[in-house]
Order: structure tokens, then sequence, then C-alpha cells
């Protein structure tokens, strides 16, 4: 591991003593911390470092190890702070400076901060750093004897790491933009939900400058802390501007009726009169998220009533519901009992006045022990698009898409970068039947908080002629597949000019294969670096053989060594084309045949034939190709396709060097 290079920072010791001080920031820090206030918690674990509030950000100061040593029995005190501090940042998503302190803790000796070293690769992670991100998890790995799951996680992340290490070097086809407008003001900005001509999404914009006082409490005979109620409220707002993407937008925030309550994540039926929204609220018994719907009433949304016990459970969360495109299901994330652990994927069956049947799980095929959320669902295409942090990605939450129809799902792929990237990415939102544009919100150019991105996924356009290899004209009907990585496989026929044209939405090892009944099929493969840069792609004129049952073809340049049924080089050369057409024709069957001339003894030249033939099937099996499709058979001199002398009894080399050939017939083609 490289020594990390701690930056100087200059360090204000405030003039009050260590006790006093100390002590009094730990107390404020830590209420901050259990009510989940962790900017300010951060804040004073800071000050119990004796940290001046001018001081260059949350730099390390210089020293601060060596300090830790010599400040026993202060040393306990500044563990903690220094441990605290990195969860505190970690907490509020600012990465980039919790690894500083995380590389500070992961040094200390007391068990109690023995996950260090787990959350310090988890940033160094989210910071990008992937290869000391690796060194650093299997370090974990190989120390970490507790029996509490973050070795399990830890191989994860390492998992996750090699994963973004290798899809990075291969961007998909996605362009990716953030909102440069005000829609990504000051705060989470998330959600996004599209109707006709309104766009809406939810904000934890400041409300007004400063709240009313407001007591933190921690629990009976605990110390409480007064601080100002936070500005930042979430709510959901709507942008009424048919181009979200321009530099002014008008912003309104919605207007509904729940007091003392944060609302966020909007789900809108079809119909235009209905909104599902998640809502919370601050007082303990509201703290649980719950579903709420809300009906449109002379143009304005009705009071939110929660939705019964289909969908909300007493005593855990609800959240983020969605509505798939043709109106049919409700889908939303839940930590109730019944999942796979964390926060699941439900669904029910959603009726047109807004009520549902009892939730069903999605199954252990989309959620996993982890967390998965804000799921949208594409009828068109049957595609499922949602997040979860339980599978190997780039980190962090992860878009992932499944194929099905809700009773059973294709196993989910990640989306690739760069629609993902190292920290999380979440809620999206298509704009069209096929989900081809659409909004996301991530937090990867944001130090702390979710913003408002535009996705449109882009396209390449392959084209090509097939031709006859014995005419040279068109060939009409032939059938031609696309296949590759992160592509569902494309089928098109050639028109009465013998040319194709397909649209796909990736550039990763693409491959063609053209077909036609009685014709030899043939396959073409395109590599990443011959895509990436094109916007159409005019692959070359293929031309098929025709292909007839019992049909003998000779495979030029099969030699031997003389007297010898050992394969020369050149003729495994040959080989490989047989070998790519067994592959291009999975369903075809070969006799492999080989043939001498008539010098030497009929046996001879029959067992030498015999030996040579099977050497060739003999390599095609090394090669892959199953048994089951081959047969072999020697002939010797038996079937001379010339003479192996003249009509004057003279020799004749080139009739023998006809002979002396092996080839292959199609037995069966089905």
């Amino acid at each position: 591991m490289k020594t990390l290079k701690i930056c100087i920072a200059i360090v204000c010791f405030a003039q009050l003593g260590y006790a006093q001080m100390g002590a009094s920031a730990k107390r404020i820090a830590d209420v901050y911390f259990l009510n989940k206030e962790y900017y300010a918690a951060a804040e004073y674990y800071k000050r119990m470092l004796q940290i001046s509030p001018d001081s260059a950000g949350f730099i390390v100061p210089y020293g601060i190890e060596q300090k830790i040593k010599e400040q026993s029995p202060r040393k306990d005190d500044y563990e903690y702070a220094v441990y605290q501090l990195a969860t505190s940042l970690r907490l509020y998503k600012n990465f980039k400076d919790a690894e500083k302190w995380y590389a500070v803790s992961q040094h200390f000796t007391n068990p109690k901060y023995a996950q260090s070293e787990f959350w310090y690769g988890e940033c160094l992670r989210a910071n990008l750093k992937y290869t000391e991100a690796i060194e650093t998890l299997e370090n974990f790995v190989n120390k970490y004897k507790v029996d509490d799951g973050y070795v399990a996680k830890a191989k994860l992340e390492i998992a996750s790491c090699k994963y973004a290490i290798e899809e990075m070097k291969y961007p998909r086809m996605f362009n990716i933009s953030r909102l440069n407008n005000d829609i990504n003001k000051a705060g989470s900005n998330y959600a996004p939900a599209s109707y006709n001509s309104e766009f809406y999404f939810t904000s934890s914009r400041p409300i007004a400058s400063e709240g009313k006082n407001e007591v933190l409490d921690v629990g009976m005979g605990k110390p409480k802390i007064v601080k100002k109620q936070t500005p930042f409220i979430n709510a959901i707002y709507a942008v009424t501007n048919t181009d979200i993407d321009a530099e002014e937008v008008s912003i309104r925030k919605i207007d509904i009726d729940l007091k003392k309550m944060e609302t966020a994540a909007p789900a809108l039926h079809p119909n235009g009169e209905i909104m599902f929204l998640t809502a919370w609220g601050t007082d303990k018994e509201l703290q649980k998220r719950n579903i709420y719907i809300s009906k449109k009433e002379n143009g304005n949304w009705s009071s939110p009533i929660a939705m019964g016990g289909e969908i909300n459970v007493l005593g855990f969360n609800s959240q983020q519901p969605s509505v798939s495109r043709d109106g049919k299901y409700l889908i939303f994330s839940s930590d109730r009992p019944g999942g796979q652990g964390g926060y699941d994927l439900w669904y029910t069956v959603l009726r047109a006045d807004g009520t549902v049947k009892n939730a069903l799980n999605m199954g252990s095929r989309i959620n996993t022990p982890d967390d998965e959320q804000a799921a949208y669902y594409l009828p068109t295409t049957k595609k499922l698009i949602y997040s979860s942090n339980g599978k190997v990605g780039l980190g962090g939450f992860d878009f992932y898409e499944a194929e099905g129809d809700f009773v059973e799902w294709s196993e989910p792929a990640n989306m690739g970068y760069p629609i993902n990237s190292a920290k999380d990415d979440i809620y999206f939102a298509a704009l069209d039947a096929e989900g081809r544009e659409a909004y996301i919100s991530s937090d990867r150019e944001s130090v702390c908080c979710l913003e408002v991105f535009h996705v449109k996924r882009e396209y390449l356009m392959v084209r090509g002629t097939i031709l006859d290899c014995v005419t040279q004209k068109p060939l009409v009907g032939v059938t031609v597949t696309a296949a590759g990585a992160n592509l569902p496989e494309l089928t098109t026929q050639t028109d009465q000019n013998g040319n194709y044209v397909f649209q796909i939405g990736s550039n990763k090892n693409l491959l063609l294969n053209a077909s036609k009944p009685k014709y030899f099929a043939k396959s073409i493969s395109y590599s990443y670096s011959q895509l990436v840069n094109a916007d159409t792609l005019l692959s070359a004129q293929l031309c098929l053989e025709p292909m007839e049952i019992n049909k003998p073809i000779v495979l030029k340049n099969i030699l031997y060594e003389f007297d010898s049924a050992e394969l020369t080089a050149q003729s495994k050369v040959t080989l490989d084309t047989l070998f790519q057409v067994m592959i291009d024709n999975p369903k075809i069957a070969i006799e492999l045949s080989a043939h001498t001339d008539n010098i030497g003894t009929e046996a001879y030249n029959l067992a030498l034939s015999e030996a040579r033939a099977k050497s060739c099937v003999d390599y095609l099996l090394t090669k892959g190709i199953a048994e089951t499709r081959m047969t072999w058979k020697g002939y010797g001199f038996s079937e001379p396709i010339a003479a192996n002398q003249l009509k004057n009894g003279n020799d004749n080399p080139s009739g023998r060097a006809l002979n002396r050939r092996t080839q292959f017939k199609v037995i069966s083609d089905k």
C-alpha cells in the first residue's frame, strides 16, 4: 500500500482547555450523529480534534497520527473523533474527505475501529481509485475475522471494482448530460417523473432561510441539543416548460396538504388523474415512509391519503411508488417482512380508480439481501429497470435491466458505464415507450447530493448485402441475425436487392450470421475498436456458398508428412476454415474423408487414408466440435477423380496430385 500523502493544513488550537472543549464538542456531535444530522456532526467532531472552523475544509492536519500517539490518555478521544468524523462524512456522501480520515483510522489497533479499512476501500472505490480499493479490500478480507457479513460485502466490492475497471474501458452507447438549470438547485434533486407537458421531481432545496428552534432528543436522561430547523425540506416540484433542458425553466412547488410531512418520488397514472407519492414526518410516529395517493380535483391535487395494508405495513417503510406505463401495475420498494432482506421490490395489480390488490414480492432473481429501489417497467419491451446495491456493479446503487412479465424474469444485467457510475445512480424515468430517452438521478458530479441527468440511448446502423458466391447475384430472403454483448438477438431478412439493415444499441463485439436454406451459413464479427467510432457500419459484402447434401467439397492445402497421418501447420489453417463452417452451421453433420493415389498396395492406402481422415476429425474435436456431428472414412485409391496414368501408360503426376485429397460432404442438415 502506498503511503498516504497527508496534506499540510494550518491547525489553530482553541484557547479553551481540551477537557472542556472536547467534552462539549463530543456531546453535541454525538447528538447530531444519532439524529442523522451528519454534516453538523462532522463539524463538531472536527472541533473535538481542535481543528479551527476556518481551516481548509476537511484536510487531515499534518502530524495527526503522531499527535494521537503523544496525547495519551486523550488517545481514545482522538481515535473516536477521527473515526466518527470519517463516518459522518461518508454518510453525508462526502467520500473525498471521508477517504482521508479513514486512511488514518484504518491503522488504529482498537478492535472497534476494525471496519475502518473496509470503509476506506469503499471510499477509494467511490473516488474511482479502483486498483487501490482492490488492494485495501483484499487486505481487509485477509485480516478481518468477525462473522458479521463485512467480508462478504468486501468481496462484492472487490468484484465490483474489477468489473468497473473493465467496463470503463468500453463505454456503452449512452449520452449522459446534467441539467444545468434551476432543477439542480441547492439540496438533493431526484425522482424525475414526466406526464404530457409536465415534468415532476423531488427536491430538498431550502424553502425558507431558517426554521424555528428544534430540540434533538436522544432519550431519557441524555443531553438535548437545540438547533434551528433545517430549511432543506423534501417536496415535490413541477416544471411546466416543454424543454426541460433549457437554461431557464419555470418551477413551482406542488401544494399538497400534508402538515409536518415531507413528500417525495411522485408517480403518475397514465390517465393523469392519480398521483402516488412517498411521505414521512419528523415526529417519531410518522418517521416511517409510507405511500400516499392523491387525485386531481379541479386541476389541483387533493390532500393525499395513506394507502392501506396492501401497501403500507405498520412499523415498516414503503416508498418510491412507480406505475407501469400501461397503468396495470404499481411497483414500490419496502423493507416489510417476507422479502430477501433490506429493501425489496414489490408489486400489485392496479385498478383504474387507484385501488390495489395485496402486494407480491418480485422474487430472488430481482431482489438481493441488500437494497433494491426505484423500479420502472416498460410494457412495450417488457423491460424492468431498477437500482440495486446488492449486485456486482460500478459502485453504490447501479441501474439493472431485466426482461419479464411479473411471472418470470430474466437474470438482471448491469446497464454499464456511463449510465452507471462509482456513486449512486437511481430513479429511471423514460420519456418514450421503449426507454430510448429518460431522466435519471445521480450524485456522480456532486459531493453529497443527487442531481437530475438527461439520458439518451445511442444507436448504430448496420447495413450490408448478401450475394450468391457462384452467380454473384443478390440473395433474397436471407435471414441475418445480429448478436453480441449487451445486445438482445435481432433478426431481419434481405430484400430484393440482397440488402439488410439493423439498428443496434451496443458497440461491443458484434456478430452477424447470414443463413438461407440450401446454402452454407456464414458469420462475420466486429470488435469494439471497429464499432466504437462508427455511426453507420457498412459491413463487407457476404456471399453464401450453395449447399447440397452428399456433394463432396475438396479441402485444398490439406497436407501430411510423407507416409504419415500427421497434419502440417498449413493443414490446420485450412481445417480452421471448416471449423468456422461447423460453427456457423450448427445443425449440419459431415463425413470427412481422405483419398490417395494408387502407389502402394490397396490395403496400405486404405489404412493410410483412414488414419488421415481420423486425424482431421480429431483436430476438430480439440477445437470443440461435437463428435456426434462428424464421421470419417478412408477410401484409399478407390474413388479417383483423375487418371493416375496417362493412356500411353506413362505416369500422370498432376492426376495423382488431384487424387491425393481430403474432402467433406454434408450428410445431414437437421
